[in-house]
């Protein structure tokens, strides 16, 4: 074998020998990884037992989205407030009485803190 090869594998074999109980060690240091509200609330959305967008949207990193609904891209341009959207999500029926949109909110589909979730995601998008 090449010396110079040889060199390179023993100080590779080396540094390793030296990091890999390093990293294991800050590894055992790191906290769990806590979900966010929009990971919570993505996961809300995307239930089909919940709250169950994607039969009716539209979302980007979604399987089998629906296309009934409007597609659930640049929320925060469509909604500039808040507080609007989270109404919508409530009960879109009192924008529009002829939506097909469940009332998640009135008919207590999913609670006040779910809908709140679904807001965070949503609004992400």
């Amino acid at each position: 074998m090449n010396r110079n090869l040889s060199m390179i594998l023993r100080l590779t074999a080396l540094v390793a020998s030296i990091l890999f109980p390093v990293s294991l060690a800050l590894a055992e240091e790191l906290p769990e990884v806590i979900p966010t509200s929009i990971d919570k609330g993505r996961s809300i959305a995307f239930n089909r037992n919940a709250g169950n967008c994607l039969s009716c949207h539209f979302v980007v990193d979604a399987e089998l989205p629906g296309n009934l609904g409007p597609p659930l891209i640049q929320m925060q341009a469509r909604f500039p407030d808040r507080a609007v959207l989270r109404a919508q999500i409530w009960n879109a029926a009192s924008q529009n009485p002829d939506t097909i949109m469940p009332p998640y909110g009135k008919h207590n589909i999913l609670t006040e803190s779910e809908v709140d979730l679904v807001v965070d995601y949503i609004y992400s998008l």
